[in-house]
């Protein structure tokens, strides 16, 4: 299949590798353009712009930081909107809101193009390592058209719903629980270490206890404090948190512990955390409780 793909950071960059693989052939761009070309060493195709990369494409895939990069690579000049082919496809791999999402379905509708929100889970080294979950919403005669590509990248594909900002709540609401994981451990490993005892220890025992992959990643990331490099950078922690309690409000469900864990990004922010990895908001609780 022709694919364009814009977005190389370290997770666009594991996605793209696993496309080629697959057969496909991809065209790419990205804003630096030395991340693109550890991929065209791959075999992708290099491009000079989103219009460029979506001209040829059956379809185009995009992997941004956030709404307004989003805007701006689909809506600017030489955008993937104005390159992208009528009845070709737009699949965004970007956590957005949901409203990003309902604009980027109408808008391409109107140009004649389909639409899909297919935003995944799991960190840089899960996306080279092709086991990411894909979460995908949208028109489902679309949604087969693109699987073969969804099914190349990740482990798993999960069609979550038949409007596309669907699978952007549901994102959202996934970042949210790991998120609230994070926070608990890193009040937990406060508790023991205040208390005399080993949070290595403790952590053996939570791993133990749940037996999750999740659980064991974070929770040794947080007992070893390895906060860098960051697989997700702590700031994109506290838009997905903000862009979750939107989500919320849009259908009056109120989340008090997202709030928590807000302020809690906040105050890592204003610590200097930002580009450490997002688990890093456990120091938070162990400035609040006086531990170096």
């Amino acid at each position: 299949m022709n694919v364009g793909y814009v977005g190389l950071g370290k997770m666009g960059s594991g996605i793209v590798r696993n496309l080629l693989r697959a057969g496909n052939k991809v065209v790419v761009y990205n804003r630096s353009r030395e991340k693109a070309e550890a991929v065209v060493k791959d075999g992708a195709r290099l491009a000079d712009s989103p219009a460029e990369a979506a001209a040829n494409a059956e379809v185009v895939m995009t992997m941004l930081s956030d709404d307004y990069a989003t805007e701006q690579v689909v809506f600017g000049d030489n955008g993937v909107a104005s390159g992208l082919k009528q009845d070709s496809i737009h699949v965004s791999n970007s956590t957005i809101s949901s409203a990003l999402a309902v604009r980027l379905m109408k808008e391409h509708h109107q140009r004649g193009q389909g639409y899909l929100s297919a935003p995944v889970f799991g960190r840089p080294e899960a996306a080279e390592a092709k086991k990411l979950i894909v979460a995908v919403a949208g028109e489902r005669a679309l949604i087969e058209q693109v699987r073969p590509l969804l099914d190349a990248i990740g482990r798993k594909t999960v069609v979550t719903g038949s409007e596309a900002w669907q699978a952007n709540a549901l994102k959202l609401c996934g970042n949210f629980m790991i998120a609230s994981m994070v926070e608990t451990f890193g009040e937990a490993f406060t508790v023991i270490r205040k208390s005399g005892m080993n949070h290595h220890m403790f952590f053996e025992v939570m791993n133990e206890l749940f037996g999750s992959p999740v659980y064991a990643n974070y929770g040794g990331a947080i007992a070893t404090e390895k906060y860098e490099p960051a697989g997700f950078a702590l700031r994109l922690g506290l838009k997905d948190t903000r862009l979750v309690l939107e989500a919320a409000g849009e259908v009056a469900a109120p989340m008090p512990f997202a709030s928590v864990i807000r302020d809690h990004f906040l105050s890592a922010i204003a610590n200097g955390q930002e580009d450490l990895d997002w688990c890093s908001i456990a120091k938070v609780s162990a400035r609040n409780a006086g531990l170096k």
